[in-house]
């Protein structure tokens, strides 16, 4: 107990004795002893090295998790050493939202596929962004963290204490100052002087045995640059891996959904374009209509009597503003079959050019495969187009285009 009581007691003077020495240098009464150099240069360069260290962090983290309330919970878990909760990404909060939508809409609908393909993405890109996260805070947050509460906390105690060595060389040499001034005036010289010297000597010595461990310290800071350069390019490594997979499922979604577009833009174009023929054929005027092809009425020639005619009409609802569009080639024309007597039943579907029916109106004819279905009496229009049978007797003939 008694040497703690000392103990105790010479700290105290020491913190004193320091603390006078401090206020005084602060003041402008008293010299100071200046560092090397070289060491200043260090020093200032460990004070920079931290202060940008601690901006990169926070920015960084500000980076990964811009809510500021959900960064001060991360560091209260990371500060009591518990385990922080699983927290869902802003892509995956959007894309769960996407996908309900989707369902809500119908999943059948191009928008409700769209809608849940866009939030498969989105939640593939939050599971990505939480990957990247878990990279850097890794990489990059972790060693930048070991240089702040570690290293430089090692070069600030030591350089904590070679200011206080400093300040005891300092006091040393305020005593030995003191002796000697009191020695030109009452000229005693053993009793001041001497222990001043003594203690003046051990004081330098601990002060320049402190300097020189500082020195060394902070020749590491070249290690810890290479360090945090090491983790710069972990950084940027998962930055670039985190991009690139962002953009993979960006560009495959935006495939999907031109793709989507396209099909669903000509499907409806398809849809109008066969109302516009429809309605078309209906109101268009008879000059422009197609003789052979368009819904009018035909005469058909019986192949079993070539007297006896049979009124038919055309069963395809077609129209063209030219015939060749409509019209076949007539050079071969083979026979087509007899004319079914009924009212419903088509004669036959050509699906050749060879396999045609032979029309005429007025004085042109020419071969169309249309299907004919045959008319009853009340429907006969005499002085329409003709369409002929065609039989053996019209084999080789050539019949003009109309």
């Amino acid at each position: 107990d008694i040497m703690d009581l000392t103990r105790l007691a010479v700290d105290a003077g020491q913190f004193i004795n320091r603390t006078v020495q401090l206020t005084e240098e602060s003041l402008g009464q008293t010299d100071k002893t200046a560092l090397d150099p070289g060491l200043e240069e260090l020093l200032a360069l460990a004070d920079a090295t931290k202060v940008w260290t601690e901006q990169i962090i926070t920015q960084t983290e500000v980076l990964l998790q811009p809510n500021p309330g959900a960064r001060l919970e991360d560091r209260l878990y990371e500060h009591l050493e518990w385990s922080a909760p699983p927290r869902p990404r802003a892509h995956e909060l959007l894309g769960e939202e996407m996908v309900q939508a989707g369902l809500e809409v119908g999943s059948t609908t191009p928008y409700g596929t769209a809608l849940m393909r866009c939030g498969g993405t989105q939640k593939q890109l939050g599971e990505t962004e939480r990957k990247f996260v878990q990279s850097v805070n890794i990489h990059f947050l972790t060693p930048l963290r070991s240089f702040t509460e570690g290293e430089y906390r090692a070069i600030q105690n030591e350089r904590k204490m070679l200011v206080n060595k400093r300040l005891d060389l300092d006091i040393a040499k305020s005593r030995l100052m003191k002796a000697h001034q009191a020695d030109r005036e009452a000229r005693v010289i053993v009793i001041l002087i001497l222990p001043a010297e003594m203690e003046l000597r051990i004081c330098q010595s601990l002060f320049d045995r402190q300097a020189e461990i500082t020195r060394r310290l902070l020749e590491g800071l070249s290690s810890s640059h290479i360090s945090h350069m090491r983790s710069l390019t972990d950084f940027v490594d998962a930055q670039a891996s985190y991009f690139a997979e962002c953009q993979q499922h960006a560009e495959e979604l935006q495939k999907h959904l031109a793709r989507s577009v396209f099909d669903l833009i000509f499907k409806q174009i398809t849809q109008m374009n066969a109302e516009e023929m429809n309605t078309a054929g209906r109101f268009l005027p008879a000059s422009q209509k197609c003789p052979l092809c368009c819904d009018s009425s035909l005469t058909a020639l019986d192949p079993t009597n070539n007297n006896v005619s049979t009124h038919s009409r055309t069963s395809r609802d077609y129209s063209a503003s030219r015939l060749p569009a409509a019209a076949t080639d007539a050079a071969s024309v083979r026979t087509v079959g007899e004319a079914v007597p009924t009212n419903t039943r088509p004669v036959r579907e050509t699906t050749t050019a060879e396999d045609a029916l032979l029309g005429s109106r007025r004085q042109d004819a020419a071969s169309t495969p249309v299907t004919l279905q045959l008319m009853s009496d009340d429907r006969r229009t005499f002085g329409g187009p003709t369409c002929i049978m065609p039989n053996e007797s019209h084999r080789g003939e050539n019949h003009p285009q109309l």
